[in-house]
C-alpha cells in the first residue's frame, strides 16, 4: 500500500463512510442541523435525500455518533425488508426477546409497550433507514404507523429516511400520501462545488496524518472535479487510483496526467476533453460559425 510511501496514517479515501472522515460543508453540516433541530422539537418523520455517492451513509453514521446516550438508535439498512420483517427487526433492537416475534398481530403491541417503558426510563428511539426509497410500500407504512404512537407531547419513535431522489417519487405515489403528509422536515443534498472539492481533498489528507506538501494542486482538483461531478464517493475513488498509479511508479505528486488514467480507469467518472480536443472543438465552431454567416449573406 501507499501509506508509508506518502507519510499516512490511514486511508484517505477509503469508501467505507468512517464518521471521523465527516467534513462539514454547507450542505452536509445544513443536512446534519436540520436533522438534530428536528429531532429535539420532537418531530415524527424526517427525509434526507441526495444522488448516489453524495454521502448520505456518512451523514447517518455522523448523526449517530454525536446522539447523546438518551437515544436508543435502531438502523435499518436492509431496504428491502417486508412489513413483517421490519416489525422484528424493530423488536429485535428494542430488546423484545425472538420469541415474541412470530404472532404479527400481537408483535405491534409488544412494541408499544416497550416504547412506552423506553419513555419512561427517559429513552428516546429513533429509527434510522438507509436507502429507504428500496423499502416496500407495506414497509414504509409500517413506519408512518409506529411513528403516529405517541402519548401526550411525545412521540414514543421518530423516523429519519436517508434515499435517492427515486424516494421523492415514490413519496408522490397517491398511496404513500399519509406519509408524505407526515414528514415535517426534509433536505436534499447537492454535490460539492471546486472549491469545496479542493477542501475537502486536503481535509481527508490531512486526518489520514499527511503533513507534506499539497499532493492535489488546484489544477489537478479541477481535474477531478470536472470528471467526478462533485460526487464524494467519485472523487474518492479518482484521489485513491491517482494515489495508487503514482506509488506504483515511485513519483510524490499527483499530476494531470495520473488523474486522467484514474479517469479512463472509472466507469462513472466524466471524461475531461483534453487542451488539445477542445482547440479542435473550437476551431470547428469557428469554422461552423463562419459558413452560417456566409450563407446568411447570401455567399454560399
Amino acid at each position: 500500500m501507499y501509506l508509508q510511501h506518502f507519510g499516512l496514517d490511514k486511508t484517505p479515501f477509503s469508501l467505507t463512510a468512517d464518521p471521523d472522515f465527516f467534513i462539514d460543508f454547507i450542505p452536509h453540516k445544513e443536512a446534519l442541523e436540520v436533522i438534530t433541530t428536528a429531532l429535539s422539537l420532537g418531530e415524527g418523520i424526517l427525509k434526507i435525500t441526495g444522488e448516489v455517492g453524495t454521502g448520505k451513509t456518512l451523514l447517518c453514521n455522523k448523526l449517530q455518533s454525536e446522539l447523546s446516550e438518551q437515544y436508543l438508535v435502531c438502523t435499518i439498512d436492509n431496504p428491502y425488508l417486508s412489513a413483517h420483517e421490519l416489525r422484528s427487526a424493530l423488536a429485535l433492537h428494542l430488546g423484545i426477546d425472538k420469541n415474541q416475534l412470530d404472532d404479527q398481530f400481537l408483535l405491534t403491541g409488544i412494541i408499544k409497550e416497550r416504547l412506552l417503558a423506553l419513555l419512561a426510563a427517559g429513552k428516546k428511539v429513533l429509527v434510522l433507514v438507509d436507502e429507504a426509497q428500496a423499502l416496500p410500500d407495506a414497509s414504509l407504512e409500517a413506519l408512518r404507523l409506529f411513528s403516529n404512537l405517541e402519548t401526550g407531547p411525545d412521540k414514543l419513535l421518530q423516523v429519519v429516511l436517508f434515499g435517492q431522489p427515486e424516494l421523492d417519487v415514490r413519496l408522490g405515489e397517491s398511496q404513500l400520501r399519509q406519509l408524505r403528509q407526515r414528514i415535517t422536515f426534509s433536505y436534499q443534498l447537492r454535490a460539492l462545488s471546486e472549491s469545496e472539492i479542493e477542501h475537502y481533498i486536503q481535509q481527508r489528507l490531512m486526518r489520514a496524518g499527511y503533513r507534506g506538501v499539497a499532493l492535489f494542486n488546484r489544477k489537478v482538483c479541477k481535474k477531478i472535479s470536472q470528471a467526478s461531478r462533485g460526487i464524494p464517493r467519485l472523487i474518492n475513488v479518482l484521489c485513491h487510483k491517482a494515489l495508487m498509479i503514482s506509488y506504483g511508479r515511485q513519483h510524490y505528486t499527483i499530476t494531470q496526467k495520473l488523474i486522467k488514467e484514474a479517469v479512463e480507469d472509472t466507469e462513472d467518472a466524466y471524461p475531461v476533453p483534453s487542451l488539445g480536443r477542445w482547440w479542435v472543438i473550437l476551431f470547428l465552431f469557428a469554422v461552423i460559425n463562419a459558413l452560417l454567416i456566409m450563407w446568411w449573406k447570401g455567399l454560399l
